[in-house]
């Protein structure tokens, strides 16, 4: 069983910011791409950033220029740096290990989820 673990949710106020953070087993790490996904009561699931094996990021518009994800590869670590946080940004976030094993199929992991609470 392949364990995803978040941390670092908690209500924060309006401009605040907060930063979450992923782990993921070795196993998998260097071989996965990872990526922050959200959801908000009563809506669908939507993707905030992802990041590549190489490196490289993608961010949901809403969150550009006020996200950050990054990766430490010798820590199997993943973080998501939340700045100028507003109230729509309040969510469960999801972390998300895929985990390539040949060159284009991959097996998807999901963590257990961490609450942002945007708040004042």
């Amino acid at each position: 069983q392949v364990q995803v673990v978040e941390s670092g949710g908690g209500l924060v106020q309006p401009g605040g910011s907060l930063r979450l953070s992923c782990a993921a087993p070795g196993s998998i790490f260097s071989a996965s791409a990872m990526g922050w996904y959200r959801q908000a009561p009563g809506k669908q699931r939507e993707l905030v950033a992802t990041i590549s094996r190489s490196g490289s990021v993608h961010y949901q518009d809403s969150v550009k220029g006020r996200f950050s994800i990054s990766r430490d590869n010798s820590k199997n670590m993943v973080y998501l740096q939340m700045n100028s946080l507003k109230p729509e940004d309040t969510a469960v976030y999801y972390c998300n290990t895929k985990h390539y094993y040949d060159a284009s199929h991959f097996d998807d992991y999901w963590g257990q989820g961490t609450q942002v609470t945007v708040s004042s």
